[in-house]
């Protein structure tokens, strides 16, 4: 046992990766036996980390989740800055600006109105719950954007892992919610071809909740939905520590 503790620890980053492939095939797995695959993998790989996260806190009293054990401490380098940003580079990298023109002004305008109302309605809420500073009410609102732009701009900005943590967890449920209501919501909104596709994946942006919904609704439709929704991402990531930010420290100082 000391050989292999010694073996995990030297290794961390490896395992940490193994750690995830495994935790991602059992999500997967759970999505298509118990869901239909109504609710997506991604979805419930992300609700087990946190979960996860927070039973690693009970016992270690830490900070960092399962990183807190030595074994799986590559779990805090995978799961850091460094992979974070080279994840998201990679997927702008695979997007091409001549393919969003597919979808013409609406698919643009769509984009920019998904970002803007989903952040709103989110900065909302922080207020209502008592948030009054800029920081706090920017990052919770990016996270309704989706909850990887929320901890991208709550790192920009200084935001505290709390804050953080409440960004993510509005993401998943907007993803969730997503990935569910769509099959229910297809045929009266007509999403039922690739320009109404694309128009929706801008507007809910959630690359993983739009993937997930129209995958139960056309599997045709996903790579549309996914495409416009992989700008949303890369544009709220742009707008929320910059003029969201700028914009409500204005309003609230």
């Amino acid at each position: 046992m000391a050989i292999l503790e010694a073996t995990l620890k030297a290794n961390g980053l490896i395992v940490a990766f193994a750690v995830v492939g495994v935790t991602v095939w059992l999500s997967y797995l759970l999505s298509a036996k118990l869901t239909s695959g109504r609710v997506h993998g991604s979805a419930i790989a992300i609700i087990l980390g946190l979960a996860s996260a927070w039973v690693a806190g009970q016992f270690t009293g830490g900070e960092n989740g399962v990183a807190d054990f030595s074994v799986l401490a590559g779990v805090g380098v995978m799961g850091g800055g460094m992979f974070r940003d080279f994840a998201i580079v990679s997927t702008a990298f695979g997007v091409h600006i001549s393919e969003l023109k597919k979808a013409g002004l609406a698919g643009v305008i769509s984009i920019f109105a998904g970002v803007l109302v989903a952040f709103v309605a989110g900065a909302a809420v922080a207020v209502l719950f008592g948030y009054r500073d800029a920081v706090a009410i920017t990052t919770i609102g990016a996270g309704a954007v989706t909850y990887i732009v929320g901890p991208v701009t709550g790192a920009a900005i200084g935001a505290s892992s709390d804050l953080m943590a409440l960004a993510i967890a509005a993401g998943v449920i907007k993803s969730i919610l997503v990935m569910v209501g769509t099959p229910m919501v297809a045929k009266m909104i007509g999403l039922d071809n690739p320009q109404t596709a694309m128009v929706y994946g801008g507007l809910m942006g959630t690359t993983s909740g739009v993937a997930g919904g129209l995958a139960a609704t056309d599997p045709r439709l996903v790579p549309y939905g996914a495409m416009t929704a992989t700008f949303y991402t890369g544009l709220g990531c742009l707008l929320g520590p910059s003029l969201l930010y700028l914009s409500v420290k204005m309003l609230v100082g």
